[in-house]
């Protein structure tokens, strides 16, 4: 009775510490939380809330993420995408309201998933019935490798040019109001 009390709480112990290493930090913490916003002018926004891991000496892009499958775009819950207006993204349109957002990467190209459903830990993705629409993004290499995920906002023209840069990678879409 010992022994299978002990190896019931070892294997409990193991499962456990086996579930912590899964969520992407040391220690089992959490990736810290990040937002981004857009202004477009007019009091027109969008805004980006996510979680950002960190590279923590690892490859990233075709390892830990994997090529043509689809990734939350980040740490923990999925990220979400809040445009209090309609917007233009990568020539799609989308109407005013909170969408959730996943990419598919590639080595040359990344599409962007803009979803209805909200409120998703973020995998496995099986919410393709949701899709609002997907949209084409450019892939560049960056000069330096940036150690904490991040998705931010450049100005640019009438819009804002979405910009996810992690590792050696930055994938970025351009917005604009309607």
């Amino acid at each position: 009775m010992r022994k299978r009390i002990a190896l019931s709480t070892l294997l409990t112990l193991v499962f456990s510490a086996a579930a912590f290493a899964q969520m992407g930090s040391g220690g089992g913490k959490p990736s810290p939380a990040a937002s981004a916003t857009c202004d477009l002018g007019g009091g027109k926004t969008v805004k980006t809330d996510y979680s950002s891991p960190r590279m923590k000496s690892r490859k990233i892009y075709g390892s830990l993420v994997p090529f043509g499958e689809v990734w939350r775009t980040g740490a923990n819950e999925a990220t979400t995408f809040v445009a209090s207006s309609d917007v233009t993204v990568g020539g799609k349109a989308v109407p005013a309201g909170s969408y959730t957002i996943f990419t598919v990467p590639a080595a040359d190209k990344w599409t962007l998933i803009i979803n209805k459903k909200t409120g998703e830990w973020g995998i496995p993705y099986k919410y393709e019935s949701d899709e609002l629409a997907r949209v084409d993004m450019k892939v560049s290499k960056l000069a330096a490798p940036v150690e904490n995920f991040t998705i931010a906002y450049d100005k640019s023209g009438s819009g804002c040019t979405m910009r996810i840069d992690w590792e050696t990678t930055r994938a970025s879409v351009d917005i604009s109001a309607k």
